[in-house]
């Protein structure tokens, strides 16, 4: 690592990211931030250019699920501000560290209200909102301190978005002369011993145990499989934690919480054990019916003890974090007796799937044939009906390899620049499955993906409206009004980008796009007629489950 260059900010600030391992940074520069840039090229930092600031929040969303890193942006005062914050409100929903450096208007200035450039009333208070916590500089030899409170958030605690706000007078501040570095951050401890053993005492003298697993447990995968098996207990996994069963397990549920038949599952358990998982209403709730009751003894591993108590309140808690206790959960259960675990995980499978409506078993058909062209490459995805599909049964192959913005916060215009990020993160291909509305949100980061060159093959789901609200509307009543969209030539459009692209109006037609795709390893295009292809689905042979 070069040392820092005296009295230049920038090179500085590179360098203590830098000890905390970031390589990549997204990011638009204004005259705000330009010392932010002062020799990030010579620094060795990766730099991503989105074309708005709400996609370099997506594309650090996305490169954090991949890489288990924060994604880092830099972003200038006022419209930066505003204009991330939806992404860190997607990312503060569902668990995903990010850390984003703004800068802000002079210390002397703030709060006046004298018009300033980019000047927001309190922009602290935007970011509250969205953040863990949001800090405003009083010195530059502060900021490896408060850096060091942002990694003990991202890999002690619950991790979310962080905020740094830099005022414009501190850049012409002397950084502190040493080099800085990363702190040492010691790792969570496992739940107290008492405690562990009366959980342990719970789950071995249960006879219908069952699993419930959230995004927080996917670094537990291989452990918490190998306690399921121990346990004979049926997995249901949430949408985030899709994968941490692969799809041919016996005890893999890979269905949502919020189908009666899985539900039935629960009801029926004599033991829970909620590991990672919020147990949040868009996971168990989502057609709003009332959320399901969770028998008793509930035994819940969360990070966050206010989540703890959150939802559902467990008898007993076992705080810490989801890798370490499943660990430790595993060395204490000694293999139990057959608990008809496998049958009760597949008579649910088979219900939930036969109370699907032909279309949504056509879009986990869609997401099934994804899966088993590239089992490794990520699904990533924005709120369409494939993806409202595969958030109600969708069996990923992998940890990881299934995550939208269609649950929390719900955003619209996630899916390119997540996948962007999720592409550079692991430096492979990437699916990005996206409606042609929720495209328009993002339209500029085609030219994003260009400049990055990042394997994303963009499968846009075209309806030419927005067709879950436009079909929510018609289940309401309501006669649809500002759901129907102009759409461009999707394959032109990408062929101005010099992005190839193709149709596909078959199934076929999909299948052979998507392999020439992956076999290309580079940008690529599928516009998707989604009547042509659900019709096929829907009118042809029954369609078999998919899990």
């Amino acid at each position: 690592m070069t040392a820092p260059v005296p009295g230049r900010a920038g090179p500085w600030i590179h360098a203590l990211l830098k000890s905390y391992g970031v390589s990549t940074v997204f990011g638009i520069p204004g005259v705000h931030t330009i010392p932010l840039y002062d020799g990030l090229v010579e620094s060795g930092l990766t730099h991503v250019t989105p074309r708005h600031e709400q996609g370099a929040g997506f594309m650090a969303d996305g490169y954090a699920r991949q890489t288990g890193k924060p994604g880092v942006c830099f972003v200038i005062t006022g419209p930066g501000v505003t204009n991330i914050a939806t992404a860190m409100g997607q990312a503060y929903a569902e668990s995903v560290p990010m850390l984003v450096i703004s800068s802000v208007n002079r210390r002397r200035h703030m709060g006046l209200g004298q018009g300033q450039l980019h000047e927001l009333a309190d922009q602290r208070a935007v970011m509250r909102n969205v953040a863990a916590f949001s800090h405003t500089l009083h010195s530059l030899a502060d900021l490896p301190k408060v850096l060091a409170r942002a990694f003990a958030v991202f890999g002690g605690a619950r991790p979310r978005p962080v905020h740094i706000e830099i005022p414009l007078d501190l850049w012409d501040e002397l950084p502190p002369p040493d080099q800085p570095r990363a702190p040492f951050v010691p790792a969570l401890g496992t739940a107290a011993p008492a405690a562990t053993r009366a959980a342990v005492r719970a789950l071995a003298d249960a006879g219908r145990p069952v699993i419930l697993a959230g995004g927080g447990a996917r670094y537990a995968a291989a452990d918490l499989q190998r306690l399921a098996e121990r346990l004979d207990a049926p997995v249901v996994m949430t949408t985030n934690a899709r994968g941490i069963l692969p799809p041919d397990h016996p005890l893999a549920v890979p269905f949502s919480p919020s189908l009666d038949s899985v539900r039935a599952l629960i009801a029926d358990s004599d033991a829970v054990l909620a590991i990672g998982t919020e147990i949040g209403p868009t996971d168990y709730d989502m057609y709003e019916t009332g959320m399901p009751d969770l028998p008793s003894p509930l035994i819940r591993v969360e990070i966050d003890p206010v989540q703890m108590v959150t939802n559902a309140i467990p008898d007993l808690p076992l705080p810490g974090d989801a890798a370490v206790i499943a660990a430790d959960l595993l060395g204490r259960l000694t293999q139990g007796h057959a608990r008809n675990g496998a049958q009760r995980a597949a008579t649910t499978r088979r219900a939930a799937f036969a109370g699907l409506d032909a279309r949504m078993q056509a879009g986990l058909a869609v997401l099934a044939m994804l899966r088993d062209a590239g089992p490794d490459v990520p699904i990533v995805g924005d709120s369409t009906h494939p993806v409202y599909a595969g958030n109600l049964g969708h069996a990923a192959a992998r940890p990881g390899t299934w995550f939208n913005s269609a649950t929390g916060f719900g955003t619209l215009g996630y899916a390119l620049p997540a996948a962007i990020g999720a592409a550079l993160g692991r430096d492979g291909p990437v699916f990005c499955l996206v409606g042609d509305g929720g495209l328009h949100y993002a339209l500029g980061e085609m030219a994003s993906l260009i400049d990055s060159a990042a394997p994303v093959i963009l499968l846009v789901w075209n309806n030419a409206r927005y067709g879950e609200i436009h079909d929510a509307m018609v289940a309401a009543g309501v006669t649809p009004e500002g759901v129907h969209l102009a759409s461009p030539d999707f394959v032109l459009l990408a062929g101005s980008y010099g992005i190839p692209a193709c149709r596909a109006a078959t199934c076929s037609d999909l299948a052979a796009a998507v392999t020439g795709a992956l076999a290309r390893n580079a940008p690529f295009l599928v516009d998707i007629d989604e009547a042509a292809i659900l019709a096929e689905l829907c009118d042809g042979p029954a369609l078999a489950e998919t899990v």
